[in-house]
């Protein structure tokens, strides 16, 4: 079902018009494109600010009624208060149908769970990206694009080449580019586990080997020692006055 959301053309213009209709629960917005000439307008804060928080909102087209017409958009900018959870600005895009479109949509990662990285390595796998910027015509326009992990494994990654786009949906990619959207790798702190257990265990080897190679004292032949010259001249002269 389509989105619908509410404006109204907005009569005045600058800085403190803009303020006076945030002061006022509303949001000063813009309507461009298409062959009619850009609209000022302004939307229900409260109704805008919700629907900003649904995610095909984003990525959808949406219809909006202005006044008495209704025309056919998709939300290309919105500015928020630096620190108060207030829209202060919005900008749409009027859409053709016979026109492709430039838009960013969603990445949804199905079975990462069931993947060999996971289920049978206890990796983890990184979203190298959370959306992607696809071309079509509005009618082709998917709310996400789908990303199947089932089968990756460690050290392997999902390209953009590997996704399975809709119908009338592609990625525009310069020559040769074909960037990562996924990848699957063991997580840092096993990695650590791993080597701290390696070295332990290589620790303890070398402490085996070395009593090993090292005798024990019952096994080391006693060393006979020669008595020094002086002292076998005085035993010899000794022994020579005991017979007279």
């Amino acid at each position: 079902m389509p989105i619908e959301i509410v404006a109204q053309s907005r009569k005045t213009q600058g800085t403190g018009a803009s303020r006076r209709l945030r002061h006022a629960g509303k949001v000063p917005g813009i309507i461009y494109g298409g062959k009619k000439s850009a609209a000022t307008i302004e939307l229900d804060h409260n109704a805008l600010f919700h629907a900003l928080r649904d995610e095909k909102f984003h990525a959808s087209i949406l219809t909006l009624k202005l006044d008495d017409a209704v025309e056919q958009v998709l939300l290309r900018a919105v500015n928020m208060h630096p620190w108060k959870a207030q829209v202060q600005h919005i900008d749409f895009q009027r859409v053709s149908a016979d026109e492709k479109i430039h838009m960013k949509v969603p990445l949804h990662f199905v079975n990462a769970e069931v993947s060999p990285a996971v289920k049978v390595s206890g990796g983890i796998v990184s979203h190298v990206m959370n959306e992607i910027n696809i071309r079509c015509l509005p009618a082709d326009l998917p709310e996400f694009i789908e990303v199947d992990l089932a089968e990756i494994t460690i050290g392997h990654s999902i390209h953009v080449g590997d996704l399975k786009l809709p119908k009338g949906v592609e990625v525009p990619l310069r020559a040769g580019e074909n960037p990562s959207v996924a990848t699957a790798q063991i997580p840092r702190a096993a990695i650590a586990e791993e080597e701290e257990a390696a070295a332990a265990a290589a620790g303890e080897a070398a402490a085996v080997a070395g009593a090993e190679a090292t005798p024990a004292a019952s096994e080391v032949p006693a060393v006979k020692q020669q008595a020094k010259p002086e002292a076998a001249a005085e035993e010899k002269k000794g022994g020579k006055g005991e017979k007279k």
